[in-house]
């Protein structure tokens, strides 16, 4: 007696709590009443809920007709139920057609308006109206329905106006409707029709030992068969007290599997976020390296994120510094299977030392640029600067020396363009071996199709890539690639009485023209 004094008053204190905003109180009480897993019911009062009137703007629709609009005088706390109600007297569509869509969902009869964001006039919400035959309806119980929910609208009980003779229904509030029992002798002629109710089993039957089982027992208690996948418990069906607990227990047992399941996911997640600030996962077990053989204990091996092999460090390490791509394949590989995960770029740097990994990032750069079609290396002796260049960029400015290379040229000839540069290695080739070299390359160059000389100036130009027509960077003489000479005629842009008549009449200029000019 003591204890459930006890209970009632943690219960008490807890709500005063909640109601006076004192959050450690409430802390505390809940966890008291946690701790001894004392069942509560928690529920908004009303008086929780603002009770002013809005307008709701409602489109009204079915299968054959647009929407039409109307709007509703409701308020935020009003239930789904309620808003079906007031439909129902209004306009006379039954609840069981009513369709409601607010904010793309499809709310339940027990959840507010205010729950699905329906707080300011003009607000909205959508009402689709199914068909009578789609939702069984029928005229009386039509008829019946309406008159009731008219009796609830005015305050009056429906079994106050019951007619006269009829006192026994009024004391026994479960009796058969007279209107219900007359619809069901209209309906059928079966004679198990005139069987009394209470004569009929209710269950389902189990189809391997024909035993009745009670509708909501979720196997059969002869022999364990499942229940039927499409019964249907039968409506307004009240489960005794037996039931009721079963009901409670497994409602008890489910809540408990959902509270470990969700410890389990946090302590997982934490886990996760663990291992993910490490540099390195170490392996939680003993296992054998699978290069060098060696076994090693709990958290000597290193666990490769990406394909969760395992090896010791010394030969991942050894695997990186032989590499010669600058993405580390796993090492893994036997008779049947090679391993295409890779190391990621922190497993690497955790592995190598600074001086190393310096070394592994330059190896990286070195392939990139020597991979690339697009990529110009800086001519200043042992310069690093490099770059990736694009076909309209003829000048490349390196950030490490800060001299101007000139990608036409392939040279830095500052204070000069690139005829006064070629004239000059011309003059320089005799005596100069560097600059006949340069000289030789170029020529070599223009043989083999790589460059041209501007027939115009005479200045040897290249196609860096992209479209076949150039511009010459000394005189700025438009070009055309494939046939080595000017685009245009005399008159300059536009004239196609002579140059290389590139899309006159729709022909290309050469059989190697791509058509791009």
């Amino acid at each position: 007696m003591e204890e459930a004094t006890q209970k009632e008053q943690q219960a008490l204190k807890l709500a005063g709590a909640i109601r006076g905003g004192d959050e450690e109180t409430a802390r505390q009480c809940a966890l008291w009443l946690a701790e001894r897993r004392i069942p509560l019911t928690v529920e908004v009062k009303e008086e929780a809920d603002p009770k002013q009137d809005i307008r709701l703007w409602v489109g009204v629709e079915d299968a054959h007709m647009s929407t039409i609009p109307i709007y509703l005088k409701v308020q935020p706390c009003m239930t789904l139920a309620s808003l079906k109600d007031m439909v129902f007297l209004h306009y006379g569509f039954p609840s069981s057609i009513q369709q409601w869509v607010v904010g793309q969902r499809l709310p339940r009869d027990h959840e507010t308006l205010q729950y699905h964001g329906i707080q300011r006039d003009g607000d909205v919400a959508y009402l689709y109206l199914r068909s009578a035959k789609s939702a069984k309806l029928r005229k009386d119980t039509f008829q019946r329905e309406h008159e009731r929910r008219q009796l609830e609208e005015l305050g009056i009980e429906e079994g106050a106006l019951l007619p006269r003779g009829t006192t026994e229904t009024a004391a026994n509030p479960t009796a058969r409707d007279p209107l219900d029992i007359l619809d069901a002798e209209e309906q059928t002629e079966d004679p198990a029709a005139s069987i009394p109710a209470q004569s009929l089993k209710v269950g389902w039957e189990c189809s391997v030992c024909t035993f009745i089982n009670k509708p909501t027992w979720p196997g059969c208690e002869m022999c364990c068969a499942e229940r039927p996948k499409d019964y249907a418990m039968p409506e307004g069906y009240q489960p005794g007290e037996e039931e009721l607990a079963r009901l409670q227990k497994e409602e008890e047992a489910m809540q408990q599997y959902k509270q470990a399941k969700e410890q389990r996911k946090r302590a997982n997640y934490q886990q996760l976020l663990q291992l993910d600030g490490q540099r390195l996962v170490l392996s939680e077990a003993a296992v054998d390296c699978p290069i060098c053989f060696v076994t090693l204990e709990p958290g000597e091996g290193v666990t490769l994120r990406e394909c969760l092999h395992s090896f010791c460090k010394d030969c991942l390490k050894g695997t990186i510094l032989n590499s010669q791509e600058p993405e580390v394949r796993c090492p893994y590989i036997d008779q049947k299977y090679s391993c295409p995960g890779q190391l990621l770029e922190r497993e690497i740097k955790a592995l190598l030392s600074p001086a190393e990994y310096q070394r592994f990032l330059d190896l990286g750069i070195s392939v990139a640029e020597n991979r690339s079609r697009c990529s110009y290396h800086c001519k200043t002796t042992d310069c690093r600067g490099w770059c990736f260049f694009e076909d309209d960029v003829n000048e490349f400015p390196c950030p490490v020396c800060l001299k101007k290379n000139c990608l036409l040229c392939k040279a830095i000839h500052e204070n000069m363009n690139c005829k006064e540069y070629q004239d000059d290695l011309k003059l320089r080739a005799e005596k100069d071996e560097a600059a006949r070299q340069t000289t030789e390359m170029l020529m070599k160059m223009v043989q083999k199709g790589d460059a041209m000389y501007c027939p115009v100036c005479q200045i040897i130009i290249q196609k860096k890539d992209g479209c076949d027509w150039i511009l010459c960077t000394v005189c700025r003489t438009e070009i055309c690639w494939v046939t080595k000479g000017l685009r245009w005629g005399p008159a300059g842009s536009g004239d196609t009485s002579s140059g290389c008549r590139c899309r006159l009449n729709s022909a290309p200029c050469h059989p190697n023209c791509h058509n791009c000019h």
